[in-house]
């Protein structure tokens, strides 16, 4: 499993980081992404969402939210 933490980094450098990620990664590879930036929390998962991925959120400590991301077909 891939690890991106993007916690010091703000919008929108976090979603296109993962964007490369998921643009190299294969079908059923994993990412865990850990982002802070408010902007972030909200369209990284709901874009992940739309393109079809898995998103889980692992953990959210009210600073930093790590999300387990499944790279789908």
């Amino acid at each position: 499993m891939d690890t991106l933490d993007a916690s010091s980094w703000r919008c929108p450098r976090p979603l296109l980081q993962a964007k490369l990620w998921l643009k190299g990664a294969t079908a059923g590879q994993k990412l865990r992404l850990c982002i802070s930036d408010t902007g972030s929390r909200q369209d990284i998962p709901r874009y992940l969402l739309r393109m079809g991925h898995s998103v889980i959120q692992e953990s959210d400590d009210g600073r930093v939210l790590t999300l387990l991301i499944t790279k789908v077909p």
